[in-house]
Parts: C-alpha cells; structure tokens; sequence
C-alpha cells in the first residue's frame, strides 16, 4: 500500500517527539500505524499468552478492524501533530 506524504512526514516526526508519549498512546501510535500500512489484523495474535507487549499491540491494532486504510491514516497524522503540539 502506498502511503501519502503526509503519512509518511507524520510517522518521521513521531520518532523525534520531545518528550516520550505514554504506552496508551504508543499503542494508539503503533495500531493506527499498522492499519494504514497492513490493514485489519489477522489470526489471535501472539502464540506465547505470557508475551503481554505483543498481545496489547494485537489487540489495540485488531480493535480497529474495518477502518479504512485512510481513515487510520488521518488519525495517525492527527494524532502526531497533537503531540507535537
């Protein structure tokens, strides 16, 4: 998938925030990211029930099933600028 400009100025910018976001907003952050650029999550997530990191991002990103790959697109370019205040 091809991402906009913006997007991609967006997800450059959110690796030089100033100060580091919460793991609320990082999810936010990693599952819009995941939608604009893959699309609805697939399968039940990670195979190891004790790897809690990678089953919080499988399911902030699986919450998300069905948003258009432009729609998480905006909220992520949002999302960013917000930050950056």
């Amino acid at each position: 998938m091809s991402q906009t400009p913006a997007f991609e100025a967006a997800v450059a910018a959110s690796k030089t925030l100033s100060e580091k976001p919460g793991n609320d907003v990082l999810l936010q952050l990693y599952s819009l990211y995941k939608q604009a650029t893959e699309g609805d999550a697939s399968g039940d997530g990670p195979a190891n029930p004790f790897d809690f990191v990678a089953k919080a991002k499988h399911d902030a990103w699986a919450g998300l099933k069905g948003k258009t790959t432009a729609a998480a697109e905006q909220e992520y370019i949002e999302l960013v600028a917000k930050l950056k205040g």
